[in-house]
């Protein structure tokens, strides 16, 4: 079992952990030897940054009330022939912050991870530990996709949590699928001599992944890939 990281892929994500913070924090800012100066930069930080996050989205909708009523215009549908609206400047306007207010969060996070008085129950209470991410091996399933070099075919794949994976390969030969290669690491090259130019082959290939040298999981899909000729 493994954690996802504490910080959200959102900015909206985002903006709600700084601002837990703000309110979170102060209780342990002697205990985690965090300044007043901390303090202020962290609500400053926050108070910016949902602030810039909220006026972008009010122009983004600005913007799209301006394509729709274009569209009106041009086209001839339904709807009002009144200009869109600006949005309302929102009010207090925060104080302007440097570049940098999300790298700023993360050293702020490691200073706390590391000091000694740091606990797992203070970085649930902080929401500085990410959730339970359970991994599964019996429900991997490799994605397979082909390019071509110089004629020969390119397996692509993606490794995942996987340590490595066992690829085999139908040459239309009637041996059905053979062993072809193990690799640690994508892509995959299939280097056997090409058919002669005036003899197309189609050249199969499956996979599966493989962890602590067993199979996996379940086979890929079959991708076929025309070669020679």
């Amino acid at each position: 079992m493994s954690t996802t990281t504490f910080m959200p892929t959102t900015d909206s994500g985002k903006a709600d952990l700084l601002n837990h913070l703000t309110t979170a924090l102060p209780p342990y800012a002697n205990l985690l030897s965090l300044s007043g100066e901390d303090l202020n930069l962290l609500n400053a930080d926050s108070s910016s940054f949902r602030y810039t996050l909220q006026s972008s989205n009010d122009m983004q909708a600005y913007s799209q009330n301006w394509t729709a009523y274009k569209n009106q215009l041009r086209d001839g549908t339904s709807g009002s022939a009144i200009w869109p609206m600006p949005p309302a400047v929102a009010q207090p306007i925060p104080a302007a912050v440097s570049p940098g207010v999300i790298p700023r969060l993360s050293a702020l996070v490691a200073q706390i991870k590391a000091n000694k008085n740091y606990t797992e129950a203070i970085g649930k209470d902080l929401w500085l530990i990410g959730a339970a991410q359970i991994i599964d091996p019996s429900t991997w399933k490799p994605i397979l996709s082909i390019q071509n070099q110089a004629g020969h075919p390119i397996i692509c794949w993606t490794k995942g949590h996987a340590a490595a994976i066992e690829i085999w390969v139908d040459r239309g030969d009637g041996n059905n699928f053979t062993y072809l290669t193990i690799n640690t690491e994508p892509n995959t090259t299939d280097k056997c001599s090409l058919p002669v130019t005036s003899n197309s082959q189609v050249w199969k290939y499956k996979a599966i992944y493989l962890l602590h040298d067993e199979q996996v999981g379940q086979w890929s899909d079959v991708i076929s890939v025309s070669v020679g000729g």
